[in-house]
Parts: structure tokens; sequence; C-alpha cells
């Protein structure tokens, strides 16, 4: 397929490029700023442009890869004239209505996986969770997701913003805590890496058991008098003593659910 980029950030790169070693041809990519689109044209050998006017009027698919914030700001100017090709966007919070009163073809291409530029992630493995407004953008979404990932599932919007939200808490908090851990290392000489074979069997366990049966620690069986100490050395941390305190109640209280 021919396909249009609508953003050059973390997830368009990752997934232009996985299309583009699929056999899909990149057009063209737009980015508010010219150095982002052409580093990502460069890429995947397409055009490069900040101006949505330059773009090409027709493709097989315009992937709007950008911001939650911008897509009601960029989607009426990128439709315009337009309205007769299909779009989709990528965003995990955002409704399929978005499109709404500017082409009939929207649909979107949520690929649940967290991306950097630096780190292109091997998109077969990375569940893609499609919807369309209409046939026309539901086959083009499918037809896309399948040449490049294993796992592809219809999802509602109403869905996906759930699902959004469990990746927050999956990945996000979860790398937040990582963040935390290492400040305290830090604070005591230690590296970071010490941490990696316990994180690494943590991530492992659950691929074969619930989250629930693998949790371990003092908070699940709620040893007060280790978790009273562990939250007297994060005195002078307010923000992490809060934390800590909130994750052991709630490790506890679903552990006895």
């Amino acid at each position: 397929m021919d396909i249009v980029f609508v953003g050059a950030g973390r997830l368009a790169t990752n997934l232009a490029s996985a299309l583009k070693q699929n056999g899909h041809r990149i057009l063209a990519v737009w980015s508010r700023t010219i150095a982002s689109a052409q580093t990502l044209s460069v890429m995947v050998g397409s055009e490069a442009t900040d101006k949505l006017d330059s773009l090409p009027r027709q493709a097989d698919a315009f992937v709007v890869a950008i911001k939650d914030a911008a897509l009601a700001e960029v989607i009426p100017p990128l439709c315009k004239g337009r309205e007769d090709q299909v779009f989709l966007h990528t965003a995990g919070s955002m409704p399929l209505s978005v499109f709404a009163g500017h082409t009939q073809h929207g649909g979107v291409l949520y690929p649940m996986q967290t991306f950097s530029k630096e780190r292109l992630v091997d998109f077969s493995c990375v569940p893609i969770f499609i919807e369309g407004a209409d046939e026309v953008a539901l086959h083009v979404a499918r037809q896309l997701a399948e040449s490049v990932s294993r796992e592809v599932r219809i999802l509602s919007s109403a869905d996906r913003k759930h699902l959004h939200l469990a990746a927050v808490f999956a990945c996000n908090f979860a790398n937040h805590c990582f963040a935390l851990s290492a400040k305290i290392l830090e604070q005591h000489g230690l590296p970071f890496e010490v941490m990696l074979p316990l994180i690494d069997e943590t991530a492992l366990k659950v691929h074969s058991m619930h989250p629930l049966a693998a949790q371990t620690g003092p908070a699940i069986r709620f040893d007060q008098n280790v978790i009273e100490a562990q939250k007297a050395l994060l005195s002078d941390d307010a923000s992490a003593q809060e934390i800590y305190d909130i994750m052991s109640k709630s490790i506890h209280r679903l552990a006895n659910d």
C-alpha cells in the first residue's frame, strides 16, 4: 500500500519502519518540525514536509500518529479535499469519532507497545487493535495491521480506553517504579543494573502465572514491621513514601479480595 505518515515521533518511526520493511511504500512524512520529518523520511525513503497542504492528495492510507491533543487541530485541514481517503489514527485513548464530519473512512490502528526512536521494536510481536467507521477503513486497517503483526484484534473506542488505562499501569507506572528504585540505589552508590535480573524474572513469571499469583514481598502478607521500617527510610521523600503506602495497601487488598 501507499501510505502517508502524519507525525514523525516514536510510534510513527517504529510503525513506518515496520510497514516499509513489509513491502509498503511511504509516500511522505509530515511533522511540525521539518527536521523530524526529514529524519524519518530518510529512514523510509519518502518525501518530508512541515506543511499539510504539501502532502499527497491520495494514498491508500493516511496514518495520523501525533499527540492526542493535536488530533482535533490537525484532522480538519488534513481531511479537507481528501474526504474520500482513509485516515487511521494511532491513539489509545482517542475515540474513532474524532474523524466525524471530516471523512467517512476514519479508523484506528493502535499498536499497544512502548516505543523509542533509538530502539526499534519487533512489530510481529506487538498486538494491534483496530476499528473502522465503515468497512473500507476497517479493511485497510486490518490489512496494514496484519502485514506487520501476528496479533490483530477489532476493539471499540470504549474498550480501547480501558485497554490504554491497563497499559498505563503495566508500563508507565511500572517504569516509574523502576525510576524510584534507581533513585534509591544511586543515593547509596549502587547501579540500577543490580535490579535487572529481578525485573527480568518478574516479567517472565507473568508469562506463565497470573500477576496475583506471582506477587511476593512484605505487602502481600502485610508484614507491618517491614512495611513501617521501609516507610521510615523514605521519610525524606513524602511522595515516594505515599506511593509505597498506597501500593502496599493495594497489593494486600487485591490478594485478599
